[in-house]
């Protein structure tokens, strides 16, 4: 009898759930919204809800299924099942695992989301064939993820690879970690509308206000970008200084690691070519590694918002 392993990517708005084959291709799928916070129970029978929509939709049967993977926000316990601490959950020591499998018996692994959507890369997107690789997502805050010969690094507790709470700039932006400087408060999307935001406010003839029908509250991720591409001066300042504190984040990851590739996902990389290109040139420049034959190779991610799913499924790999 074929089996099947499945993926759930659960997140703050959505329990995603995918069912992968062989080709770690993604044949049938499942949504239900996670109302969070609320009870873990409740959520923990929307996730096996969620399973068995994917696999009606799939068009198996249950006892097909190998295994289930699991990318959830938080610190994660891998050995125990247990989410630690997932703070938009209002999860605290939560035995996930055990919970499911009084109502869906099957093998189960789980691992922090980012990690999970940076193994999906490694082993089926933009990493696929590198040893060693470190994934970055640029969105409401800066995720994390780092494989090494196809295992997630996650350290002694299971809460390695938060890239996003290095710090870059000494007594900065605070952050909700409860540090001030952190990464993410300069590099995620919120950071960048934030930045966009404060230049607005100082240039008052700028063309962000015309892309933003003349509200602030309009701004958005690419309202900066779009207003560099008209040749406004104040939305091209903007861009270049976030692109700056990107790339500084890139290069702490490049001279402390030396993966093989770093790829970046989430709303911010669409801009493609455009983030790209600029933050390579700045890293050069920065990297320890000037006179090395091989250099980290610095791209987009290629799986989207199936990351998580794929890589949450590959976690029984």
């Amino acid at each position: 009898m074929k089996t099947y392993k499945i993926g759930v990517d659960l997140g703050g708005t959505n329990i995603a759930v995918g069912v992968l084959d062989e080709n770690h291709q993604i044949i049938g799928r499942g949504k239900i919204k996670t109302n969070a916070p609320r009870p873990a129970k409740e959520i923990a029978e929307d996730i096996v809800k969620a399973i068995f929509l994917a696999v009606e939709d799939a068009g198996i049967e249950k006892s097909q299924v190998a295994s289930v993977g699991i990318g959830t926000p938080g610190t994660v316990n891998r050995q125990t099942g247990v989410i630690e601490y997932a703070n938009n959950l209002q999860f605290h020591q939560v035995p996930m695992v055990a919970m499911l499998k009084e109502m869906f018996d099957v093998p189960y692994a789980i691992e922090n989301d980012a990690n999970a959507a940076a193994l999906g890369e490694a082993l089926a997107g933009a990493g696929k064939g590198k040893k060693s690789f470190v994934a970055v997502t640029l969105g409401t805050g800066v995720g994390g993820g780092i494989i090494w010969d196809g295992e997630v690094i996650s350290g002694c507790n299971g809460a390695g690879g938060e890239l996003g709470h290095m710090v870059i700039c000494v007594d900065g932006e605070p952050c909700n970690c409860g540090r001030d400087g952190c990464w993410e408060q300069y590099a995620s999307a919120t950071a960048l509308v934030r930045q966009t935001k404060r230049a607005m406010k100082a240039h008052p003839d700028s063309a962000m206000w015309k892309l933003c029908d003349g509200k602030l509250e309009n701004a958005g991720g690419r309202t900066a970008f779009d207003a560099m591409r008209l040749g406004d001066a104040a939305g091209t300042a903007v861009v270049e200084r976030y692109i700056y504190y990107v790339a500084v984040g890139t290069s702490n990851i490049v001279n402390a690691l030396q993966p093989e590739m770093i790829c970046f996902g989430g709303g911010i990389s669409n801009e493609g070519e455009t983030l790209l290109r600029p933050l390579r040139e700045i890293v050069e420049n920065e990297r320890y590694t000037k006179y090395c034959d091989q250099q980290t190779e610095i791209c987009k991610a290629t799986l989207g918002n199936d990351a998580g799913i794929i890589g949450a499924a590959l976690l029984n790999a």
